[in-house]
């Protein structure tokens, strides 16, 4: 049996970037989310917690890594087309973006439209 090893493969990294650093046509992920909840919800525990402060969380959605192309932005917000069409609102005191490479995001990008 015959292999072969591809000496050109590269890894690239997603990188996180602050709104302000976000221009239209990049390509951006969901890297986490942040959820707010009110302090009671949390096993009734007022007596540490007050009791108008919201706990956040953060987590990682299903569609972290899914490219986005961004459209616009008007801070806070940031708007961007998802591979089949549809735009989405990312809210950035809630989302954590990443900037995508952009050849992989592009070459992503490419087969998530084909795929529709």
């Amino acid at each position: 049996m015959k292999s072969t090893i591809n000496r050109h493969a590269s890894t690239t990294v997603a990188a996180r970037i602050a709104g302000e650093d976000i221009k239209p046509g990049d390509f951006v992920a969901v890297l986490s989310e942040v959820i707010e909840l009110p302090s009671f919800f949390w096993s009734c525990s007022s007596v540490t917690l007050p009791v108008d402060e919201p706990v956040r969380s953060r987590y990682l959605p299903r569609d972290a890594g899914q490219p986005f192309r961004v459209v616009a932005i008007c801070l806070p917000f940031v708007y961007a087309n998802r591979p089949r069409g549809s735009l989405a609102t990312f809210d950035i005191r809630r989302h954590q973006l990443v900037r995508l490479d952009p050849q992989s995001g592009r070459e992503v990008w490419k087969r998530l439209r084909k795929s529709r």
